[in-house]
C-alpha cells in the first residue's frame, strides 16, 4: 500500500487516517518552542490526556520522531512542553543509538506515519557515553549485554579522545551527530526521504541542570 510519502508498503504495516501537515522545520519550531515552554512554564505543562486520548484512539499523526535515551531524567514529551498523546514518536535506549529495533522504529514512523522531523537526542552526563569513554581510557570491559551496547559508543569516543574540553561532553556531542548521520544515509528509507526534501534528521543535546536542548544542524 503507497503511503503518503510515495513509499510503498505492505498493507500489513499500514497506518490509518491522515499524517502530520507540519513540514520538519514547522516541526522542529514546534520542538524548539516546547522547549522554551518547559523552561518558563513548566506548571502548563500537563497534558489533558482524556480528551486527548480519545482524539488519537483510532489513529496517529506524530509529527516528530525522537531517539532518546532511556535515562529516566530525559522523557521527551515532558522536556518539549508537556507534549500530549499522539504527537511524538518515540524510541529510548541506553545511549540513543540506532540500532535495528530503533532503525526499524524510525523507519514506520517517516515511512508509513509520514513523520517529517527525526531528532537524536543525546544529554548532559548520560552513563552510556560515559562507559564508552571508559572502554577507550581504562580498556573496561563490562559484563552481558552491556559490553556490546556500549562498544557501538566507542568510535565516537575514540573520534573526539584527547580534544580540548571535557572528554564525556566531546563524546556526548560526537555520538548524537554520528548517529543521526547513520540514520540519515545508511536507512534507505530514509535517506530516499530526506533525499526529496521530506524529512530531516537533526541531533541535539539536553541539559539536565538548566532544561534546555540545544540542536545541531
Amino acid at each position: 500500500m503507497a503511503t503518503g510519502l510515495g513509499l510503498s508498503m505492505p498493507q500489513a504495516f499500514a497506518a490509518s487516517g491522515p499524517t502530520t501537515s507540519l513540514t520538519a522545520d514547522e516541526a522542529l519550531a514546534k520542538l524548539k518552542a516546547g522547549n522554551r515552554k518547559y523552561l518558563d512554564e513548566p506548571q502548563v505543562c500537563a497534558a489533558e490526556l482524556q480528551s486527548q486520548r480519545a482524539l488519537v484512539a483510532k489513529g496517529q499523526a506524530p509529527w516528530a520522531t525522537i531517539v532518546s535515551c532511556a535515562d529516566s531524567r530525559v522523557p521527551p514529551e515532558l522536556l518539549f512542553g508537556g507534549v500530549g498523546v499522539g504527537e511524538l514518536f518515540v524510541a529510548r535506549n541506553a545511549g540513543n543509538m540506532a540500532d535495528t529495533a530503533t532503525m526499524g522504529t524510525i523507519e514506520y514512523g517517516s515511512g508509513v506515519l509520514g513523520v517529517p522531523l527525526i531528532v537524536v537526542l543525546g544529554h548532559q552526563r548520560c552513563g552510556a557515553v560515559a562507559a564508552a569513554c571508559e572502554v577507550v581510557e581504562k580498556k573496561t570491559l563490562f559484563p552481558g549485554s552491556i559490553g556490546p551496547m556500549v562498544d557501538a559508543i566507542v568510535p565516537a569516543a575514540l573520534a573526539v579522545a584527547g580534544k580540548p574540553g571535557s572528554f564525556l561532553d566531546n563524546a556526548i556531542h560526537e555520538s548524537a551527530v554520528r548517529t543521526a548521520r547513520k540514520i540519515a544515509t545508511e536507512s534507505p528509507i530514509i535517506a530516499e526521504l530526506v533525499k526529496k526534501g521530506k524529512v530531516k534528521v537533526v541531533a541535539g543535546r539536553y541539559d539536565l541542570e538548566d532544561g534546555r536542548v540545544e540542536f545541531f544542524a
